[in-house]
């Protein structure tokens, strides 16, 4: 039903089931009126979750280009991809690795097909809120949330529940559903730094569910090598995997674990004391020192009269959610269509100018 009828609208349609037997997927609709798809890559993450992600390269084809100089590039990258749904906290590590692999797939690509200045859009079931770890992490990228940049909506509090968009099988209902945008910036954080103080939040909020409990948030670091005051390596990986966050298949692998200590261990002298520890949960002062270098390293390497490279952006024209009353944070009782709400976002392509330094973010993102 769905290839018939988008194909007679002129759509080509790509789907992606899930892996062993799932049921479900994935379907990406392109209009060929507006777009060339020039690349379609398939993610299979093989996790617990069986979930899948869609990318894909188009061209724009649209008018609006006509009239440009032909040097502007006009690709952009789209991705597809369903979220795992929070049943518990322990959940909230596999769904950052999930979003952190297809960010380390896109860079890898842009680097592959020199895309590094290609507008990204990221869609699907996020099954996570404002307040999650997900939503920061990805707007720590500056990926920005195209229905709240359209209804100037913040990330406070106060804006986190003004709209819904799913009512989830237990009956709840959340805003989950976003439209990422992200254009070209010159100051995005290298990206295993996002990943890094994201976890750390886990982290907190796990020795937050610990200390709940009436257990010593601390001294469950200490082991036979360093007690009292301070953890070595092998003791914070025992400490980690009590807290559920590290081996196969949803916790942080060894490369993780090890560059994760790495950023903890800012003196180099093999261990942590608690104070330190305590003090890296705060991830801006974890972090503060790297941002200083790295806005001295922008400042020393990219001149004012860098050449700027043109390229195809999107600004936010409109954006609306279907039915209307969840726009107001209401899930009407009588809508049938799916548990989710429809969202759409209207996008106008713009020129944009991006410095030729930044064309190759690979250079100063690992």
């Amino acid at each position: 039903m769905f290839e018939k009828r988008l194909g007679d609208e002129g759509y080509a349609t790509y789907k992606l089931p899930r892996t062993n037997n799932r049921g479900d997927g994935l379907l990406t609709a392109v209009n060929r009126k507006s777009f060339r798809v020039l690349n379609y890559r398939e993610l299979l993450f093989n996790d617990f979750g069986n979930r899948v992600a869609q990318l894909l390269h188009v061209e724009l084809v649209i008018p609006f280009l006509q009239s440009h100089a032909k040097d502007v590039k006009h690709d952009a990258l789209v991705v597809n991809t369903p979220l795992l749904f929070p049943h518990n906290s322990s959940y909230c590590l596999p769904r950052l690795k999930q979003v952190y692999k297809i960010l380390q797939y896109i860079e890898s690509y842009q680097e592959m097909y020199q895309l590094q200045t290609a507008p990204i859009i990221l869609c699907g079931d996020w099954n996570g809120s404002k307040r999650g770890h997900v939503y920061k992490f990805l707007r720590s990228q500056c990926f920005v949330s195209s229905y709240d940049t359209a209804h100037h909506y913040t990330d406070s509090d106060v804006d986190c529940h003004k709209w819904v968009s799913h009512r989830n099988h237990r009956g709840n209902i959340c805003g989950v559903d976003f439209i990422w945008l992200l254009n070209p910036y010159e100051h995005r954080k290298p990206l295993n730094i996002s990943f890094i103080k994201a976890v750390l939040g886990i982290i907190k909020n796990r020795l937050c569910e610990v200390s709940r409990e009436s257990i010593d948030p601390f001294g469950f670091l200490e082991n036979e090598n360093c007690k009292g005051t301070c953890v070595d390596l092998s003791g914070f990986s025992q400490a980690l995997t009590v807290l559920g966050l590290t081996g196969y298949p949803n916790g942080l692998d060894i490369e993780e674990l090890h560059d994760l200590w790495l950023k903890l261990d800012t003196d180099g002298d093999g261990v942590i004391d608690f104070s330190q520890f305590k003090s890296a949960l705060d991830p801006s002062s974890l972090l503060q020192s790297e941002n200083e270098n790295e806005a001295l390293e922008a400042q020393t390497e990219t001149p004012q009269n860098t050449s700027r490279s043109a390229t195809i952006g999107f600004e936010v024209k409109h954006s609306a959610l279907f039915p209307t009353q969840v726009e107001d944070g209401i899930w009407p009782e009588d809508y049938s269509l799916s548990d989710h709400a429809q969202l759409t976002v209207e996008f106008a392509p713009v020129t944009m100018h991006c410095p030729q330094s930044f064309c190759h973010p690979a250079q100063t993102m690992t």
